[in-house]
Order: structure tokens, then sequence, then C-alpha cells
């Protein structure tokens, strides 16, 4: 009697610890569930309330949405892997050819995190734009009527700022791997005649393989969803699924197709997120 007396309240106890899984589920439903829930009926259920699978499909299958989808790969695999290569490059010189300063300006690069990316692409318009400062220096030096640099207004200009934002987010966990690399052992190749790529080659890259592929992940899932740059540019012919999201609603009132083409996003988005997590769980990242 006693017993079960005592084991009431423990299992009173229990029964309210289990409730407190119920504030964050309703947050979830409220702010992301029910929203997506909205997109996804507007994209597939017409004014009338019927289903309307003509014209997703239809939206599906329109030049725009291809050239879309097409730029989107495009940008997001040349911004990764320009992000992976200076990453890395920076990652080596401020890891193992440290200079004074060389905290600093790692300090300096973190600060790309926190910045808007507007104002990366505010400074390049000042620096490469038609009326920037390259741009007038060339004018004026060589006495030329046009300005000869214009690759801001093109893909490559949405590349280079991708790149510039997005690259600390590889130098960041490349720094933290380097840091727990055994410096004995390059100390022991160097000694052993081993050149400075074949080092790191055998014995850095693969200790920061993890930290590599989880940066990179995350470079490409943000650069696929990134709006804020592709738009400020301006960039002729450079439509990305986020902008054309962005037309087909604010532009041409066409919600429906908007809702298509942001729910494959959506799709996309959540893939890209779910290889980031394998990788990341599978190297011990």
């Amino acid at each position: 009697m006693s017993e079960a007396i005592g084991l009431a309240p423990r299992a009173a106890k229990l029964d309210l610890g289990g409730l407190w899984v119920a504030p964050p589920l309703i947050v979830l439903a409220l702010l992301f569930l029910y929203p997506l829930a909205l997109i996804a009926h507007a994209a597939f259920v017409d004014g009338a309330g019927a289903v309307d699978l003509e014209a997703a499909l239809a939206t599906l299958q329109s030049r725009a949405f291809a050239n879309a989808l097409f730029n989107t790969a495009e940008i997001a695999i040349a911004s990764t892997a320009g992000c992976l290569a200076l990453g890395l490059t920076l990652a080596l010189i401020l890891a193992f050819a440290p200079f004074p300063g060389a905290g600093f300006v790692a300090r300096l690069i973190d600060t790309f995190i926190a910045l808007p990316t507007f104002l990366v692409t505010l400074a390049f318009t000042f620096l490469y734009g038609s009326a920037g400062v390259l741009n007038g220096a060339l004018t004026t030096g060589l006495g030329l009527e046009r300005p000869p640099v214009d690759f801001l207004y093109t893909a490559w200009g949405v590349i280079l700022a991708e790149v510039t934002v997005y690259s600390p987010f590889v130098l960041r966990p490349l720094l933290a791997a380097f840091s727990l690399i055994d410096r004995d052992q390059i100390e022991v190749a160097g000694l052993l005649g081993a050149r400075p790529w074949r080092i790191v080659r055998k014995i850095i890259l693969p200790a920061a393989l993890p930290a590599l592929i989880a940066g990179g992940s995350l470079c490409l899932l943000l650069t696929v969803n990134e709006f804020g740059i592709v738009l400020f540019i301006g960039a002729k012919g450079v439509i990305t699924l986020p902008l054309l999201i962005y037309d087909k609603a604010i532009q041409e009132s066409d919600y429906q197709a908007a809702c298509v083409i942001a729910m494959i996003n959506v799709v996309v988005s959540l893939g890209l997120f779910s290889l980031y997590r394998i990788a990341a769980r599978r190297l011990g990242g």
C-alpha cells in the first residue's frame, strides 16, 4: 500500500514531464508547418478549391523555371567551389604559416558572417560597378570611353559576392580542425624530407576532411537560397529560384506559380540540409 502511494507522485511527475514536448511542437506548427501547409495548398489548389495539378505542371515545365533551376545550380556549385578553395587557402595560411596579426585577420574575416549580404554587394558596386572606383581610375587613366570592367552585373559578380560572404563558413570549421592536428607529425614529415604540398595532402587534408565537407555542404545550402545578393546586383538574365519566386509573386501576382516554385525550393533545401547532417554525422563533424 505504501509502495503504491509512493509510486503515484512519481508517475504523475513522469506524465507531466511528457507535456513539455507540447510547447515546442506548437511553436513549430505555428511558425513553420502551418505556413508551409498554406503554401502547399496555394500551389496545388485553385481559387475555387479544386485540385489543379495542370497549372503546377505548366509552371514546372516552363522555360523560366528551367532557366532558374539551372542558374541556381550553376551559381551555387561555383560559389561553393570558390568558398572551399578560398577558405582552405586562408585556413592553411592562418594555421600553419602564422604571421603578426594573424589572429586579428581571422577575427576580421569572421565578421563577414554577421554582415548583411547587401552590404558586401554595395561595396562591390562602389569598387567594381560601372561608376565604381576601379572603372573610374581605368577610364581616366587610359582615356577610355566605356568602363572596361563589367563582370559585376553578370553571374560572375554574383559568384564573387557569394564567395566573399560565405567563405568564413568554411574557414572557421577548418581552423578548428587544424588546431586538433598533432604538429609533431608535421615536424617529423618535414625532417624526413616531405615537401609542404605532400604534408598538406597526406596529413592535413585527411584530418580536415570532415570540416571541409561540412563547411562546403553548408555553403551549398546557403547559396542555393541566396536572394539578397542576386536581387541587389541585378545581373542581367541571372534569375535564380528565390528571385523567380519574388518575380512571380510580387511583379506578376501569379501566387500559384510562386508557391509551386517555393515548394520545389523547400524540397531542394531540405534535401541539401539532410545531406549536410548525414555528412557531418558520418564523418564525425
